[in-house]
């Protein structure tokens, strides 16, 4: 099956990654720091998602937006940029119809940019696969818990029935 690929940062990479590892149709997580363009050429933390045709493009954007704080502009966004990085033209195109479509399901302004993807560095081995390393550290209980809660209660179909 023929796999494809989407990269999303927005909060802790821990977090972002066992998200996506938790949902049917997500084969692997590459966990790290991204960089696009411009302005935003820096190094952030986040994720690449490699997928299958079992979960569609809008369901995962979804997903990320409502599992980290898409509508705050804290002072930490330079660390964590609340971003969806493409690699296609195709992917640009239908990510900004999919994030104005979404919009209507926020009270706040969505301040997650669509950036081109341009590099990537892997965080260390320590760090790779948190959650299913650690479920029960306390960073785990308080942060990435209630992100597989929200997914468990408003997109269960989604989600792998076993536990990450």
């Amino acid at each position: 099956m023929e796999l494809m690929k989407i990269a999303f940062g927005g909060g802790c990479y821990w977090c972002t990654e066992a998200v996506f590892q938790s949902l049917i149709g997500v084969e692997k997580v590459a966990q790290g720091f991204i960089s696009s363009k411009g302005k935003n050429d820096t190094f952030s933390e986040a994720v690449i998602v490699y997928f299958n045709k079992n979960i569609d493009l809008k369901t995962l954007i979804e997903i990320h937006l409502h599992t980290h704080k898409s509508t705050v502009k804290h002072t930490m966004r330079n660390k964590y940029r609340s971003a969806i990085y493409y690699f296609t033209k195709g992917q640009e195109e239908e990510s900004q119809y999919i994030l104005t479509t979404l919009q209507l399901d926020f009270k706040n302004q969505i301040i997650t940019q669509i950036l081109p993807f341009k590099n990537f560095k892997p965080s260390i081995e320590a760090s790779q696969n948190y959650y299913i390393k650690n479920s029960q550290k306390p960073f785990c209980k308080k942060y990435i818990h209630p992100k597989l809660d929200f997914i468990v209660r408003k997109f269960s179909s989604h989600m792998k029935t076993h536990s990450i």
